[in-house]
């Protein structure tokens, strides 16, 4: 006997969320049959493509899905979630559940979700947060966007803006335009953009690398980025120099430190934003016993630290401070110009090498025939120019720069090393007697989570320090103190005191101390609580 179906087994075939859309009058069965075949051709989520081909705009869109299903409808383009309301849920949960909670009041948890009529997913988490959950619908496209941008985040929450134009970047069957990537970089507050072929385009926050939800860009995408940022004319010199650096300024966006390099027979590219004002000491949280040395008539300054950790922007709050401060004739000597000045009690003069002087060496070496009171070099990168910068800031001129070192002590000694033996002793009493301060910064990543603090080393050439320059016993200033000193505080003891203030977790200080085991007693000495990140 042949089995029959009953009609109570009969379901009914899914509907489509196309054909729901025409049902509820959102789009025709002619839009519907045009945004499928685009999604045949280039995929993608429908509500996407909707928009994209402007059969539908965002708010018709959440409309339509709040009155589907009979609770509010969330834009999480237009919304900001900060890491703690993430953090309530674990990224794979969501993924699965595609869910996102979105808002805490600390007795309801708002929650995004594709299909708000999931009673046991919210059953679910109301048991695992013990909060009340309320639904919100969020369209499909918009979910996957913000999980796929979660799952490659650094941790610090999520911000609609920008998860917009990361999807409108993604929709591009090319790669994005840079002027999106330039505006991407700016919205995300991040330090810096990388552009290399092989990997998406990714950002730096907080030190850490985030690669962008976007696909991996081509050796010719890279090099047409090049193109498009390099001066006129400068493609030739690029070429035979392998790398080109120089300040950007696009309107409406902002002004960027450019940095263009070969590598691996292809191009590769580091853009930094630079802030259109010039940062105060309370802005960058830096102390404000630096004001009194930024004023000081003549001298050396010598601000160290690694590559990325902010030592042009204290270079130039410095310059800033002389400018509003002092009536002077100021020179500055810049790979590229970064902030650019504007003339207040002081002139201020700003070269750039490779545009307006050949190298650090040869500005400075005819800087003295153009009145300089005030002479800032970007870096001390060679013996000639340190020669140079030494005899100034022994002539009456005040000079400031950067240099790497791994603290303030070592870049004194790297200093006289650079020069010949029988050179040795005469640059030594030359520093002891020139140089005014060197500092070394590190950016350490707060325990919230929203920046970075610098950490400062400071070491003020007092005549007791001097005395140990000039007898070569630099080595034995951090063995004696290590512990502080008014002239003297070591890493270690500023990283104790960020976490004394609640300001770093215990073990980003730990990363960043020189003396691991010291930093671990100054804790201890405090009483103070190892915080976790």
């Amino acid at each position: 006997m042949e089995a029959t179906n009953s009609p109570k087994s009969v379901r009914p075939p899914k509907q489509r969320i196309g054909e729901q859309f025409v049902q509820g009058g959102l789009i025709n069965e002619e839009q519907l049959e045009q945004v499928l075949r685009r999604q045949s051709q280039v995929g993608g989520q429908l509500g996407s493509l909707l928009i994209e081909m402007g059969f539908v705009a965002i708010n018709d869109l959440l409309e339509y899905l709040s009155k589907k299903f009979g609770v509010p409808a969330e834009n999480l383009f237009s919304r900001s979630i900060d890491a703690q309301t993430l953090k309530l849920i674990p990224v794979d949960k969501m993924e699965s559940k595609k869910i996102m909670p979105v808002a805490d009041d600390g007795t309801t948890l708002t929650l995004a979700m594709v299909n708000p009529q999931d009673f046991a997913a919210i059953s679910e988490i109301e048991f695992q947060v013990g909060k009340k959950v309320r639904p919100v619908v969020a369209p499909a496209f918009m979910m996957a966007a913000a999980l796929k941008n979660l799952k490659t985040g650094s941790g610090e929450g999520l911000h609609g803006t920008t998860l917009a134009e990361l999807v409108a970047m993604e929709r591009g069957d090319e790669s994005p335009q840079l002027t999106s990537l330039l505006r991407y970089l700016v919205k995300t507050n991040a330090s810096d953009m990388i552009l290399c072929a092989g990997a998406p385009p990714s950002i730096k926050k907080g030190n850490a690398l985030k690669r962008l939800a976007l696909p991996h860009l081509t050796p010719s995408d890279c090099e047409k980025y090049a193109r498009d940022l390099l001066p006129p004319n400068a493609w030739d010199t690029f070429l035979k120099e392998g790398d080109y650096g120089f300040g950007a300024t696009y309107r409406g966006i902002g002004r960027f430190r450019v940095t263009i390099f070969q590598q691996r027979q292809s191009v590769a590219i580091a853009l930094r934003p630079i802030s259109d004002q010039i940062p105060s000491l309370t802005d960058l949280q830096l102390p404000a016993w630096l004001s009194e040395f930024a004023l000081r008539p003549h001298g050396l300054i010598v601000v160290c630290g690694p590559a990325g950790h902010g030592k042009s922007t204290t270079l130039a709050v410095m310059v800033n401070i002389i400018n509003s401060n002092r009536g002077c004739n100021i020179i500055t000597l810049e790979d590229p110009i970064e902030y650019l000045f504007k003339h207040k009690s002081s002139n201020i003069c700003q070269r750039e090498i490779g545009r307006d002087t050949q190298s650090f060496f040869e500005g400075i070496r005819h800087v003295f025939r153009q009145a300089p009171d005030v002479i800032v070099v970007g870096e001390l990168r060679d013996k000639e120019t340190f020669r140079i910068a030494l005899q100034a800031a022994n002539s009456g001129h005040l000079v400031l720069s950067t240099a790497h070192a791994e603290n303030t002590t070592a870049i004194i000694e790297r200093t006289i090393n650079m020069f010949e033996p029988h050179e040795q002793n005469h640059i030594r009493m030359m520093l002891s007697d020139s140089l005014i301060l060197s500092i070394y910064q590190c950016l350490v990543p707060l325990a919230n989570g929203s920046g970075r603090v610098p950490a400062i080393e400071k070491f003020i050439n007092s005549h007791r320090l001097r005395k140990f320059i000039r007898e070569g016993k630099t080595h034995q200033i951090r063995s004696q103190l290590q512990s502080g000193a008014e002239d003297f505080t070591s890493i270690d003891i500023a990283l104790a005191e960020l976490h004394k203030k609640n300001l770093i977790a215990f073990e980003q200080g730990l990363v960043y101390a020189e003396d691991r085991q010291f930093y671990q007693e100054l804790i201890q000495m405090t009483g103070a609580r190892k915080q976790t990140s």
